[in-house]
């Protein structure tokens, strides 16, 4: 029981650090920010992780965690609308369960410093993006970037149940899939 809600609050903590991170940059976000974002005095925060640097790694690896977990999930799909689907439900609620490290995940994705080819060979294998194809690669990063958004305004409203199944249609039919069975 202790060790479950460690990691909850690990969890909580590495979400609400990873929202700022994906805000504000690492250079910008303060571990005073962090530890009040997190409802911790900078000594307590530092009790959970030694440092800015290692909260930003640990928030960084979590994200690759949960992105890298979807991707097992549906490794087994063949490609086509369904697999897209099954990607975007699972990516959603992974975004409406932990919206800062969604942030985090997609910042890249805005943000050119924060590009990187790990981020790259992730979404690729996650919506099989063939890099010649331009037109996928455009239609996948604004699916990412809607869902931020989607997601974020859900949380924002407490409303996520009846937001979820919207979120994932709008971005389903963003990939170019509108009327494909699902």
């Amino acid at each position: 029981m202790a060790r479950a809600l460690r990691q909850h609050v690990d969890e909580e903590i590495l979400d609400r650090a990873a929202a700022l991170f994906a805000q504000h940059g690492f250079e910008q976000t303060s571990l005073k920010a962090l530890a009040d974002a997190v409802g911790l005095s900078k000594a307590g925060l530092l009790h959970h992780y030694p440092s800015k640097e290692a909260l930003h790694a640990a928030a960084l690896e979590f994200s690759a965690v949960r992105s890298r977990q979807v991707l097992d999930r549906v490794a087994a799909l063949p490609l086509g609308p369904a697999r897209d689907r099954r990607v975007l439900e699972l990516l959603t609620d992974t975004a409406l369960d932990r919206p800062g490290l969604v942030a985090l995940l997609f910042r890249p994705v805005t943000t050119p410093e924060a590009h990187s080819a790990e981020h790259d060979a992730l979404l690729s294998e996650l919506f099989a993006i063939d890099p010649s194809d331009e037109e996928r690669l455009i239609r996948v990063t604004g699916v990412l970037s809607a869902l931020a958004v989607l997601s974020l305004a859900a949380n924002y409203r407490g409303d996520k149940t009846s937001w979820r199944p919207r979120i994932v249609d709008t971005c389903f039919d963003a990939l170019g899939h509108a009327g494909s069975a699902g």
